[in-house]
């Protein structure tokens, strides 16, 4: 009879012959995860430490080359074990997928180029892997470390891209997915996605950039719909100077249906979200610290913008969705705090103003908002000329200039204010503007507004 003291018994036995060994069930090792696999070192792909050194990197990387494309063939992903192996001018073919060990299989650019490329593929897959640029300088024509263009499937998963000397990754009419991978010290932009079909961005960190985090970018307006979500950026600087069309943490310009949600940006020198002539572009339930000038901006011509559930805390300015004047309009902005403005920005031009709070202009709602600490003022309801069919519903402001700004400049248009709290304001719950400067009373508490028959003033309360 097998009971279970005789199966004990006897698996102790065969134990003893050496049959149940532990290496059978193995806790660990590239084994496991790479079966299916080309192991690259089978290729003569060795990581530097483990051979003689190579007469310059350009024999790893024609081995690499070689393993790559072998690997392709065959429909099947080549593993690269720790370690660092210096290489340069890789072509990707279609179907390439090459993975590592995360944070431990270093493919270091030894110049005279770029490091990755590929054109015109249907898949490419990059898994486990830190691209670094080594300091050196890329080619003349050549825009950043990884570029890859009209590949119909991106994925970039766990990958880290260091040290580039232009921009880390540039994807031109390419999908996919980017995720949980890292793009930090480039010296221009960490992902610039151009004329996109279908890309995903989610979930990585973008950090210590010299011009830009991720930005969406088409070559003419059109429909691009990239997501990017739940990212994290930060310290993005401006080094080509300018006035906002470089240190964005994300920007978009001419894409449309864009979906900017649920990332937290710290420390950009410009906007946080700067979106330009980006129609239907949602941006909502993000975090925006400490932005050198408008945290989240749409702006130029643009129809259609959600701006909602954002936090922004140290700004210029908090939230703008503005240039009536070029076509911009259509908005919601509801349900955002925006705290800590400052007057100063990070330029100085006559125009310039600094200090408010939300800021829209035409066709838009701005409901359920509270505004702090908006030292110019907390809202601004159109400018000059440039006001049509504005509400302002239910928001809370609170240690302000002027609470509210609306403008009643000759060819303003209507406007209705009520229901909101204004606190704290020290030189007007709501005043009226002619561009900059103030031209009415108070509006909130007496029957001044009714010399403005385009305005609509109930219901506001002064703390």
């Amino acid at each position: 009879m097998f009971t279970k003291r005789r199966f004990l018994s006897l698996g102790a036995g065969m134990a003893g012959l050496g049959l149940l060994a532990p290496e059978v069930f193995p806790a660990s090792g590239p084994s496991i995860g790479m079966r299916g696999s080309i192991d690259a070192t089978a290729e003569g792909v060795l990581p530097e430490g483990s051979r003689p050194r190579a007469r310059g990197s350009d024999e790893a990387s024609r081995k690499l080359a070689d393993a790559i494309a072998k690997a392709a063939r065959q429909n099947m992903p080549l593993f690269l074990p720790a370690g660092r192996y210096e290489v340069s001018n890789i072509t990707l073919p279609d179907g390439a997928r090459i993975t590592g060990v995360a944070g431990a299989t270093r493919l270091v650019y030894g110049g005279g180029g770029f490091l990755m490329r590929a054109d015109r593929a249907s898949r490419i897959e990059l898994s486990g892997l830190v691209l670094d640029g080594g300091g050196r300088g890329l080619g003349d024509q050549v825009q950043a470390l990884v570029q890859l263009s009209g590949v119909d499937t991106i994925i970039i998963d766990s990958c880290a891209i260091v040290g580039s000397q232009k921009s880390g990754l540039q994807l031109e009419r390419c999908g996919g997915r980017i995720e949980r991978s890292s793009v930090t010290g480039a010296a221009e932009y960490g992902l610039y996605a151009v004329d996109s079909t279908g890309l995903s961005v989610i979930g990585n960190d973008v950090a210590d950039c010299g011009n830009g985090g991720i930005l969406v970018h088409r070559r003419s307006k059109g429909f691009d719909g990239t997501i990017v979500s739940a990212n994290r950026i930060s310290r993005i600087g401006a080094t080509y100077g300018g006035t906002g069309q470089y240190g964005n943490g994300i920007n978009l310009f001419r894409a449309d249906g864009v979906a900017v949600t649920g990332n937290q940006i710290s420390a950009a020198a410009f906007s946080a979200i700067r979106a330009n002539s980006a129609s239907n572009a949602l941006m909502s339930n993000n975090q925006c610290f400490r932005s050198g000038e408008t945290a989240i901006y749409a702006e130029f011509s643009f129809e259609g913008a959600v701006v909602s559930g954002n936090i922004v805390d140290g700004a210029a300015n908090g939230i703008s969705v503005v240039n009536f004047n070029e076509g911009g309009r259509l908005a919601t902005v509801a349900n955002n705090v925006v705290r800590n403005l400052s007057l100063t920005g990070p330029y100085v031009l006559e125009e310039a103003i600094f200090g408010v709070g939300i800021s829209v202009e035409a066709d838009t709602a701005v409901t359920g908002n509270v505004v702090e600490n908006a030292p110019f003022w907390g809202l601004a309801l159109g400018f000059g000329a440039f006001l049509r069919n504005v509400v302002a519903t239910g928001n809370v402001v609170r240690q302000a200039g002027i609470g509210c700004a609306v403008s009643v400049a000759d060819g303003a248009g209507s406007a209705v204010i009520s229901g909101n709290l204004f606190q704290d304001t020290k030189r007007g719950a709501i005043i009226g503007h002619r561009w900059k400067a103030p031209a009415t009373e108070e509006l909130a508490r007496s029957d001044a507004a009714a010399r403005y028959p385009q305005l609509t003033i109930e219901g506001n309360r002064m703390g």
